[in-house]
């Protein structure tokens, strides 16, 4: 995802009729040299000479043709694309990676950022929630404002990027959704006026085969959490805008998982930080969904939480600005608490997939459908059989 639409840092650049995605070419050749893997972009993918790159985090999709990655390295344009659907066996190329004639390169790797003893026993707490507001201000002013709109939860992430960009409102759901409360309530709060885009049964019955089609996967999770995204999108840019801005990584980054906290059979990781850590090390696998279902329904999706700057000072962070028993993403909070009514700031949210009761209601078509709960993995076979009608 991008954090911006207009910066020289996040435009789109070419190398010889090949396309580059997020980044200028001089600047990710930099980068290749360096192996600095956070060199001031929201991500990145393409062509630079006769080789495919993308970036650390894969904030941005890059396919090619299945065999490819199996030791043919042959790149022509037609095995290349930045969704799955033009392919006949998308593989996505694995994020810090670079493709070329000589094979598959791990180039990049995330940071491990020393945290002193000075900021582990709290005397360094302001500088270091100071670094992640100037940060997540760098990722804002990269941002082309102008004609995006923001889809709103009402959770503390989603409601700190709508009060810094100053963007319209957009929150998706079913009438009776948390999400749709919340909002309201959020958006009230913060005294900004909301879209809500209220949904039914027959929206996702539409919408669904072509989510799927388009992030290229039918499992049952996947599909349940890039609907709500498309189809907030879809009135988003029938409305006439160009982009769309998302709170997303934010609980990666920041700690807002409860496992990261209990460290259960759920994480490898023994500390909060290294539990944090795996979390941000799932986001390779998470936001091409989240990108191709945002582009599927015509706009550009802006994460500005994502942004160089933004890993690079969550990364600094000591455990206990990052999550506890008492409270999660404890630094975002405090830079939210800068800008935002106390009650948002605070604010915890649910999954977008249960906020918003979409999972809740294709599992009811599924079942209304003849996919009974007692079959196994039945809301993917009922969007397998939507693909197959």
């Amino acid at each position: 995802m991008d954090s911006g639409c207009d910066s020289d840092s996040d435009s789109r650049g070419d190398t010889e009729g090949h396309p580059l995605q997020g980044a200028s070419a001089t600047l990710v050749r930099d980068a290749l040299e360096t192996r600095d893997p956070l060199p001031g972009t929201a991500g990145f993918a393409g062509w630079i000479d006769d080789t495919l790159v993308r970036d650390v985090l894969g904030r941005v999709p890059l396919f090619v043709e299945e065999p490819v990655l199996e030791g043919d390295v042959s790149l022509a344009l037609d095995r290349v694309a930045f969704s799955p659907e033009p392919l006949a066996a998308p593989a996505l190329v694995p994020a810090g990676s670079r493709l070329g004639p000589s094979g598959l390169e791990r180039v990049w790797s995330l940071p491990e950022i020393d945290v002193s003893e000075s900021a582990v026993d709290g005397r360094d707490d302001a500088t270091a929630i100071d670094a992640v507001d100037d940060a997540i201000t760098t990722a804002i002013d990269a941002v082309d404002a102008r004609n995006v709109a923001v889809a709103f939860s009402g959770g503390v992430d989603s409601a700190l990027v709508a009060e810094l960009l100053d963007a319209p409102l957009y929150v998706v759901g079913f009438p009776d959704s948390h999400d749709v409360e919340a909002a309201r309530t959020a958006a009230e709060a913060m005294g900004r006026d909301l879209t809500v885009v209220s949904l039914e049964p027959s929206d996702l019955e539409r919408a669904t085969p072509r989510v799927a089609r388009a992030i290229g996967r039918t499992n049952a999770m996947d599909v349940q959490i890039a609907l709500p995204l498309y189809l907030v999108a879809e009135r988003i840019a029938a409305d006439g805008f160009d982009a769309m801005a998302v709170g997303q990584g934010a609980d990666e980054l920041f700690g807002g998982y409860e496992k990261v906290v209990h460290l259960d059979h759920r994480v490898e990781a023994e500390t909060v930080r290294g539990a944090v850590r795996e979390q941000i090390e799932t986001l390779p696998a998470q936001l091409p969904r989240d990108v191709l279902a945002v582009e599927a329904a015509g706009v550009e999706p802006v994460a500005p939480l994502l942004h160089d700057a933004v890993v690079e000072a969550a990364l600094a962070l000591p455990p206990h600005l990052l999550a506890d028993e008492d409270v999660r993403k404890r630094a975002l909070r405090a830079v939210a608490s800068r800008y935002l009514p106390d009650s948002v700031a605070r604010r915890e949210k649910k999954a977008v997939q249960y906020g918003s009761l979409v999972a809740r209601e294709l599992d009811r078509l599924a079942r209304q459908a003849g996919y009974k709960r007692r079959m196994d993995d039945h809301v993917t076979r009922y969007v397998e059989s939507l693909l197959s009608s």
